[in-house]
């Protein structure tokens, strides 16, 4: 028989009743370490007192009007994102992969406005993940998330991870522009070479094709800076973005340059729920603390000591895990065993983190996390390897 709550996730047999900065509680009062941060939702860890503060304010206040009147926590969040950005204009969405879709019809609609509708193709990259429409499973590209639902959405060429040759050869007469993750999250924290942004950049201009960035994941302080791809010098056209934005509420944006947007006209693109009141004080609420003075730098450097501590445990334990990956607060550990066995072991020690692809698991504390609550999550995960070694000696010994 079929559960109330639809059966599409696999979860953990876990349920918490509250939050405070890196630690989530169960009902029964135990404590556990959050270093999955909601899958790099909660920035600012849990109940952050800034967040309750203008999101209980704004409750009070004003919870939706909808988008057919000015809204005033939405003008002043989209300037404050166009003044931190390479951005001119912003459009509010739920989700990320509302914020991806918005970027894929911007592109369309871009080449649609200067007369050459048969450009609406876009080149992604294999491994990638832009989300769970229709639109951005294509764009993804991973056949494990498309069986089963009908004809591939077309319009999406994916090419080898970080191979500039296919990317060049896969520009044609409809073409549109290039999507592509400053760091693959779901698939499995692998970093884009800052060299190879800048040749996507140059292709784009040389061709006239759009480069947008999926920066849902990585964005928003995760690397250490406001978005990942400042660290390569490359700006795009189009950048989606969600998750830490919203510090815990469902919010995204897709961010763009006039030129870019010339086609987002009055009628052609809209969301109910998007930037509504709520939504808006708490996306403010998250850059009053992110946009503050040393903070990214702060998530610089313990971002820096995590990968050494990381490191040293890897090298201690080479059988259970292989290599380190990531930048800031954006982690993954390419393992040996299972990584769903490495993910069983770290609960055991009351340490959540994440699963991702390429056999990783992803350690994404919140961006606010002190040194103390850092090293007490290195600590977990050594015994977790330490645990995870023990057991296969044992199972070796017994067969």
């Amino acid at each position: 028989m079929i559960t109330p709550v639809l059966p599409t996730y696999a979860r953990v047999p876990l349920s918490f009743e509250k939050g405070e900065g890196a630690y989530l509680f169960t009902n029964e009062g135990e404590a556990y370490l959050d270093f999955g941060s909601g899958i790099a939702v909660n920035a600012l860890g849990h109940a952050h007192p800034h967040l309750v503060k203008v999101l209980s304010e704004q409750a009070q206040r004003l919870w939706h009007t909808s988008n057919l009147f000015v809204i005033p926590g939405q003008e002043r969040l989209a300037r404050r994102l166009v003044e931190a950005t390479f951005a001119d204009t912003v459009f509010f969405t739920n989700s990320g992969g509302e914020a991806l879709e918005c970027s894929i019809k911007m592109a369309r609609k871009y080449h649609a406005s200067l007369d050459r509708p048969e450009r609406f193709r876009l080149i992604t990259f294999e491994g990638a993940f832009h989300g769970r429409t229709l639109a951005t499973l294509a764009a993804g590209g991973q056949q494990k998330y498309l069986d089963g639902f009908g004809p591939v959405v077309p319009g999406f060429d994916q090419v080898p991870f970080e191979d500039l040759a296919a990317v060049k050869a896969a520009i044609n007469e409809e073409t549109a522009g290039i999507l592509i993750e400053p760091i693959m999250g779901e698939g499995g924290i692998k970093l884009v070479d800052p060299q190879f942004l800048r040749h996507l950049r140059a292709l784009c201009d040389e061709h006239g094709l759009l480069l947008i960035y999926d920066e849902v994941q990585c964005g928003t302080g995760r690397s250490g800076k406001l978005f990942a791809h400042e660290w390569a010098n490359a700006l795009p056209d189009i950048m989606a973005i969600a998750k830490g934005i919203g510090g815990g509420f469902p919010m995204g944006a897709c961010l763009a340059t006039e030129n870019a947007a010339r086609g987002m006209t009055a009628g052609s693109h809209g969301s109910t729920f998007g930037g509504n009141p709520l939504a808006m004080a708490v996306g403010n609420g998250v850059l009053d603390i992110i946009l503050g003075p040393e903070f990214l730098d702060q998530v610089q450097e313990k971002g820096i000591l995590l990968k050494q501590k990381l490191a040293r445990i890897c090298d201690d334990y080479p059988d259970v895990i292989e290599e380190i990956r990531g930048k800031g607060l954006m982690m993954g550990l390419k393992c040996k065993v299972p990584n769903t066995e490495f993910a069983a072991a770290c609960l055991a020690e009351k340490l959540l983190v994440v699963g991702a692809g390429e056999n990783v698991v992803r350690i994404l504390p919140p961006l606010v996390v002190d040194l103390e609550t850092l090293d007490e999550g290195i600590e977990r995960i050594e015994r977790a390897c330490k645990n995870i070694r023990a057991s296969r000696e044992i199972t070796a010994e017994a067969s």
